[in-house]
This record gives structure tokens, sequence and C-alpha cells, in this order.
């Protein structure tokens, strides 16, 4: 038996997925895989990188206090998709954990199609969605899951989050997005939650950000609140304006939207730091760079580089790949 899941990188659309908003990323060659043997009555786990031995007996519970504590995550796999086997296998990643690029969502796939390959991609998103937020108490949004659900080789994947459409949009061959890796960094314990709740906050104001125009946003008196708005609001048209502009090769300005998506989430959403600021302001000044932004909930993670080919970029080259699946 050998199940496996990619990583995702995020182009553009960050802090949107959550209030139904528009995101594209495209899933990416590093994998996690789960490789083992069918069994009957139980769901055992080692991991080539975290210690311990995970244990779950068919039909468990949730538990949030199991040991070794990576294994929340199986437990809360093996909760939701109903398995229609156990497995005695081993874990391995090429993914950095800690990076921003879907290690823990990767993680949950390629776990949900070892116990059970029979669920369609978006009902399998959404149970991994649910496994996400019981495994770290945080209220995180539906893109990284439904991308490596849904993934196709070749494509970025435009999701509208409200309707959970998925529009594969090709990644041009000529242009290259290079990954670097920043500061490790955890969603737990930061203050990701509290911009979902920021979010919430703005919509009660002026109802669903997915649908709320940068005018709405002088409704909001308070102004940490407002600029939480005009991040999400903008954000949504700039992935839109993002994929019109990578499809028809106009590569100036999606290279300047990512730019301004990464200014945004830096001034008005307040989810960079000095270190990545840094580094995406000499990225976009370098020879063959068309835009460069932090990629994933931000806190620390990978920033994305938009270049041409061969340009001289310290980093992973990343091509888009196909879906999390189980091969065997």
């Amino acid at each position: 038996m050998k199940s496996m899941s990619p990583g995702r990188v995020n182009l553009i659309g960050d802090h949107t997925d959550y209030t139904g908003g528009l995101v594209f990323p495209m899933a990416i060659d590093r994998w996690t895989v789960c490789e083992g043997e069918i069994t009957s009555d139980a769901i055992t786990m080692t991991s080539d990188d975290l210690d311990g031995t995970v244990q779950i007996p068919l039909g468990s519970p949730f538990d949030s206090q199991i040991q070794p504590s990576w294994g929340r995550y199986i437990s809360a796999v093996a909760s939701l998709v109903t398995p229609t086997r156990g497995v005695s296998a081993n874990l391995s990643t090429t993914i950095p954990v800690g990076a921003g690029l879907s290690s823990s969502a990767a993680l949950e796939l390629a776990v949900a199609y070892a116990l059970n390959d029979t669920m369609q991609p978006t009902e399998l998103a959404l149970l991994m969605q649910q496994a996400e937020q019981l495994a770290t108490g945080v209220p995180t949004g539906i893109m990284d899951q439904l991308c490596i659900a849904t993934a196709r080789e070749g494509m970025g994947t435009l999701i509208d989050c409200e309707s959970l459409a998925v529009t594969h949009i090709p990644i041009p061959t000529d242009v290259e997005f290079v990954v670097q890796f920043i500061a490790h960094r955890t969603l737990e314990g930061s203050e990701y939650a509290d911009r979902v709740r920021e979010c919430a906050d703005a919509e009660a104001v002026i109802g669903p950000l997915r649908h709320a125009t940068l005018n709405d946003i002088s409704r909001i008196e308070n102004e940490t609140i407002a600029r939480r708005a005009h991040h999400v609001v903008s954000e949504n048209l700039r992935v839109f304006e993002f994929t019109q502009a990578l499809s028809t090769g106009d590569y100036s300005t999606a290279g300047e939207l990512m730019r301004d998506s990464h200014e945004s989430l830096s001034a008005d959403f307040a989810v960079s730091t000095p270190q990545m600021d840094a580094v995406v302001r000499t990225l976009c000044e370098t020879p063959g760079v068309y835009g460069s932004r932090m990629t994933g909930g931000g806190f620390g993670g990978c920033v994305v580089t938009m270049c041409t080919p061969g340009t001289e970029l310290d980093g992973w080259r990343v091509r888009p790949v196909g879906a999390a699946e189980r091969i065997s």
C-alpha cells in the first residue's frame, strides 16, 4: 500500500479562503508518502522525521491527548474518513515542515487515501479541513486541502472558496516559480485566529467580504478592522487580475500584483515579518524577477518569486503537479 500527497505553494490570494474568497495556489513537486501494509483492525504509523509510534484502534474518536503529539493529525483523519481498512505504515516527506507549504494538509491527505480511497476530492478536502482544525485548534480555510485534492499536472488551481468551484489554469513554461524558505513558523499560537476573528468583525458591519467592495470599507469605523477588510477585498481583486495576466502572458502585471499582494499582507493584514519584507524587496530588485511575495499563512515561512527561466536565485524551483492519490 502506498499513497502520496504533494505540498502546495500559493501564488496569490492569502487570508481570503476563510471568508469565501478567491485563491490561486498550485500543488508542487514535494511530497508526503505513506507506505506500508494493510491490516485488519488498527492504524499504526511511524515517521522518518518524528519520534514515536502512533497506534489507533479502528473506530476510535479523535484523541487530542494522543502521544506522540504528531499523532493528533492521524487521529483527526482517522476519526473523520470512516476507514475501510487498517494500515501499518511509515511516513516520509520532502516538504519542509513549518515553511507554509502545506506539509500538514499533505500529511492529512496521504493518510486519508491510505485509509479510505473511495471519497470524491471535494468531499475529502472538506473532511481534511475539519481534520486540520481538530488537530491544531486553528480555524483554517479550505485552500490547502482543496488545492491538493484537485490538482492537475501543469496547472494552477483558481478556487472560489465560497462555491468550492475549481478552475484549472495552465502554468506557463516560459516563467519559473522559485520558493525560498525564510523562517520556521507554526499557525498554532500565532495571530492567525485573531485575523479570522477580525474578518468576522468586518463582516458584521458590511456583510460577506467575498461580495464587498472597496467603497464598503468606509463604513467600518475601527481602523484595524477596516485595514483587515481592505486586504481581503483587494486581494480577491488581485487574484482575478493575476489569473488574467498570467493566462495572457502579461508577466509584468502579474509580478506587480504579487508585489502589491505582499505589501497588503504586510501593511494591512500584519502577517509578514521585517525579515520577509526585506527579502521580498531584494528579490523584486533582482534582474529577471517579475514579482515576489510571502506565501501561506504568514508569521514566517516562505516567499515565492516569479522570474524568467534561469534567473539566479537561491531556493527551490517548483513545478505544478497532480493531486494526492493512492497509487497501490
